[in-house]
């Protein structure tokens, strides 16, 4: 299917605006890699995933999605709902006590799209993995994806997992990495350095690939570039880099929006930035 990029953008500017309402409102959450990955989890969600709104835990016959980096919530749950997993009114309950919204994802509101409990950081590609493994051993052809943040490389069960995979011909995943080069202390040269990825995780035996999160037709023709690279014995890794905070001029260019909330001025700076395309919940 050949994707309309314009409609994708569109849809990412509205996910856009979601993100600084949601963490506005409830003046808690993590606006700025949720703004960086919203190209991406648009394209995935609107274009790629072979995926069923109609949610079962189970997922036999449609492809996965795993969200390690677990604190990029607000981005998750406004693209679960404008693609129609649950109504975008809901959005307004982020964050709030005993909502199905919680500031990380969690299993036991039973909010549809979601699969595990995530944001104890270096766990989603074990997790990534072992749902690829039992589609294998189900016949299942359908695929799994997973998202992680560069700074959560630093957790050693992200490597442990790397070396499983490649061992084992796990060749029905797809990670992808969101190299914004940003972590909540501080740039991640400066926390503790990621070296040169391509080389770590080729030597890990992966198929890498590289893409501009930013820019949606490259994140389309790169997805579509990953699929056509599975069942072929390693498992696919993309490299996204991304602008922490894309979209809002502001909190561009640092890792201050990490996890900080606009306040009441900044919030109406945000949105002067991002079109409404699909009407605010």
């Amino acid at each position: 299917m050949t994707p309309d990029i314009d409609k994708l953008t569109k849809v990412a500017s509205q996910v856009r605006r979601d993100i600084v309402r949601m963490v506005h409102a409830c003046q808690s959450g993590h606006p700025g890699g949720s703004l960086g990955c919203a190209d991406y989890l648009v394209a995935l969600y609107f274009h790629t995933l072979k995926h069923n709104t109609k949610f079962d835990m189970d997922g036999h016959g449609e492809d996965l999605f795993f969200l390690s980096n677990g604190h990029i919530s607000p981005v998750w749950y406004s693209v679960l709902a404008r693609s129609g997993y649950f109504e975008a009114s809901e959005l307004v309950t982020f964050r709030k006590i005993n909502t199905r919204l919680q500031g990380h994802p969690t299993t036991h509101e039973n909010l549809p799209g979601v699969r595990i409990a995530s944001g104890s950081l270096g766990q989603g590609m074990s997790v990534a993995i072992g749902a690829a493994v039992a589609k294998k051993l189900n016949n299942d052809s359908r695929l799994v994806f997973s998202l992680h943040g560069d700074g959560e490389l630093q957790e050693g069960q992200v490597w442990e997992a790397a070396m499983y995979a490649s061992h084992n011909k796990v060749d029905n995943l797809i990670s992808t990495i969101d190299v914004n080069g940003q972590q909540i202390d501080g740039p991640t040269d400066l926390i503790l350095s990621l070296g040169n990825l391509r080389a770590k995780w080729e030597a890990f035996g992966w198929e890498v690939l590289e893409m501009s999160g930013n820019d949606m037709t490259d994140v389309v023709r790169v997805l579509d570039l990953a699929i056509s690279k599975t069942s072929k014995g390693k498992p696919i890794m993309i490299l996204m880099q991304t602008m922490m905070g894309n979209g809002v001029d502001f909190m561009m260019h640092t890792h201050k929006w990490h996890g900080t909330a606009p306040n009441d001025e900044q919030l109406a700076a945000a949105l002067g930035q991002l079109e409404e395309t699909l009407g605010d919940y």
